[in-house]
């Protein structure tokens, strides 16, 4: 019964997204926004927390324009599903590609966070470089998830169970597909090291430090933010792990987290900021 209430939902916002003029979706979706960030109490006070954990001062600025954008990444996402490759290429710029063709000979792993529009991220790149395989987790609602699998899974781009799916990983790194890997959720400290993230302790995966240090694959950090009509995807410094020295899993975890924070600090309100970032080391703090 929830499957089809979600269904139903998703074909009334896809119909508005799609045959309603501009004018009167922006206006749908900011009172949509604003009606979350009043009445969604649970994610709101989430946000809030994790913002102060931050020392944000605008808080309850930026908790409602996060809002606001994720309105129209939702929006964004329902007009995609039958795009072709140069509809979503003309919808993105990109900044500093040069890094990857340095690494064309290397197995490489795309570090990213629940940043931006993160499924165009992924429909833009393998429209861009060709096969990518992304790691993610399955919905809760298989009505919807299947309707995910299939915006994901198109020009050739394949998703891998985030539980269980080390050898399709590794498979997918020898074959010299992009692996892109969502780094930025707390886990549990047994799934990975201690980092630090905007001066506070954190529990952050080492998935992708562990993987690239077995197969000698570079880490390059990258990010989806809207500039002004559209969204640019920019790449930053390769993350060698097996040329650091030390405790190099930790060291090359650590710089993706501060990749993190750093895309952050320079626009918070595009970050997903409703999950519980701080868990590990501060359970307090949700309380």
């Amino acid at each position: 019964m929830v499957d089809f209430l979600y269904l139903g939902i998703y074909h009334t916002l896809r119909f508005i997204a799609i045959y309603t003029p501009r004018s009167l979706q922006n206006i749908f979706f900011d009172l949509l926004a604003r009606a979350f960030y009043k009445f969604d109490k649970k994610h709101t006070n989430i946000m809030r927390t994790n913002l102060k954990m931050c020392k944000f001062t605008n808080i309850e600025e930026i908790i409602l324009q996060t809002y606001r954008n994720f309105a129209h990444f939702g929006v964004e996402f329902l007009r995609n599903q039958n795009s072709t490759k140069e509809q979503i290429l003309a919808k993105v710029e990109f900044k500093n590609a040069q890094i990857l063709d340095k690494f064309k000979d290397r197995p490489i792993i795309i570090a990213t966070a629940h940043y931006g529009n993160w499924e165009l991220f992924s429909l833009a790149m393998a429209a861009k470089f060709g096969a990518v395989s992304i790691v993610g987790r399955n919905l809760d609602s298989p009505v919807m998830d299947k309707i995910l699998s299939k915006n994901r899974s198109r020009f050739d781009i394949e998703v891998i169970p985030k539980s269980g799916g080390a050898r399709a990983i590794m498979k997918a790194l020898q074959n010299r597909r992009l692996l892109g890997i969502l780094v930025d959720q707390n886990v549990d400290i047994r799934d990975g090291v201690e980092c630090e993230f905007f001066s506070n302790r954190i529990s952050h995966t080492h998935a992708a430090s562990i993987f690239a240090s077995k197969l000698n694959a570079v880490i390059i950090p990258a990010f989806i933010k809207r500039v002004e009509d559209k969204n640019e995807i920019s790449f930053y410094e390769p993350i060698e792990v097996n040329k650091l020295n030390g405790d190099k899993i930790k060291q090359a975890t650590q710089a993706q987290s501060s990749a993190t924070q750093d895309i952050i600090t320079s626009k918070p309100d595009e970050y997903f900021w409703m999950h519980k970032k701080f868990k590990q080391f501060y359970p307090e703090i949700y309380k």
